[in-house]
Order: C-alpha cells, then sequence, then structure tokens
C-alpha cells in the first residue's frame, strides 16, 4: 500500500521502532476501524429506515456485511504473512470466529434495549440512539474486537513453522512490515 510505505518513511525512527513490532496489530486495528465504520453507518442506516422497531436484527445485519469486508481486508493484508491454511477451512473458521464476535458485539446493545428498555416512548429518539450508539457501536464493538483479535491469531491465522506446520499459540517472533 503506497499510503502505508509513505507514512513509514514519514515516521521519525523512534517511534518507528517501536510501531513495526506490532505492525499486524495496527493493520488489524486499522481494518477494524474501517468495518466500524460500515457497521456503523449500515446499522443506524438500517435502524432508521426499515427496521426501526428491531435494533438488534440490523446490528446483525450491518455487522454481517462488515465481516465480509474485514475477512478480505484481514486474509489480504492484516494477515498476509500468517498461515497456510487451504482458504476454505481458514474461511470457515473466521466466519466461525467472527459469529462468536457477533454474538459479544450484540449483548451489550441487547442488555441497553431489552433489559434496561432504553426504548422510545421510554426515553426520547436522542437518548436511545446514544444508548444504542454506546451499547452496540462503543462497548460491543470493544469486546468483539478484543475476542476477535485473540482467535485470529490463535485459530484462523495461526503462525506456520518452518517445516509447514501451524503453531497454534505461539506470539508472533519477527516483525512484520508495514506494507
Amino acid at each position: 500500500m503506497a499510503f502505508v510505505g509513505k507514512l513509514v518513511n514519514w515516521l521519525p525512527e523512534k517511534i518507528l521502532v517501536r510501531v513495526l513490532p506490532h505492525a499486524e496489530m495496527l493493520k488489524f486495528l486499522v481494518v477494524g476501524g474501517i468495518a466500524f465504520i460500515v457497521t456503523t453507518v449500515l446499522f443506524f442506516g438500517i435502524k432508521w429506515t426499515v427496521l426501526p422497531q428491531h435494533p438488534v436484527t440490523a446490528n446483525i445485519i450491518a455487522v454481517l456485511v462488515a465481516t465480509v469486508l474485514s475477512y478480505v481486508l484481514n486474509r489480504e493484508w492484516s494477515f498476509a504473512e500468517r498461515g497456510g491454511r487451504q482458504r476454505h477451512h481458514e474461511a470457515a473458521l473466521f466466519f466461525i470466529v467472527a459469529g462468536i464476535g457477533l454474538a459479544i458485539n450484540q449483548v451489550p446493545l441487547w442488555i441497553s434495549s431489552y433489559v434496561f428498555d432504553l426504548r422510545q416512548p421510554n426515553v426520547s429518539v436522542l437518548m436511545e440512539n446514544f444508548a444504542d450508539f454506546i451499547s452496540g457501536s462503543i462497548i460491543g464493538t470493544l469486546l468483539a474486537t478484543a475476542f476477535r483479535w485473540w482467535a485470529m491469531r490463535k485459530f484462523v491465522f495461526p503462525e506456520e513453522s518452518t517445516n509447514g506446520e501451524m503453531i497454534l499459540d505461539a506470539e508472533a517472533t519477527d516483525a512484520p512490515s508495514l506494507d
């Protein structure tokens, strides 16, 4: 990616030395940021138009679309240096992990909507949407992201040893490049 190369060349060496060992995580977080924007735009677009009475369903649809985008970006960029699994096996594991992440993501929104009943007419439109954003888009996303980071590295895109075997719980020993 040309933008990343320019950014790396622009960074002072002191910062670059600290950033490079975490390049894989930073790429994962960039992909997550893109998926977050897609999820948020789709969630509120669907919630405000076709599914105003079903915020959890609207969020599930938005997260599913963003998950497909996330798989492509993670496979081709974030974790491009990892694994040697067959694509169908890798994709199946990715979507299982993403499905668990999707469930984790919905818990705070469900609690906000149906346990605390932060829905109209109990609260104003502004308060409902604020509660949905905080619980679904912020808290749910943070919890699901932490789970996905761990599970993607452990199960979906594990390290490959020199003899071609998968190392399921290894930490990265070499600092990957940002390109």
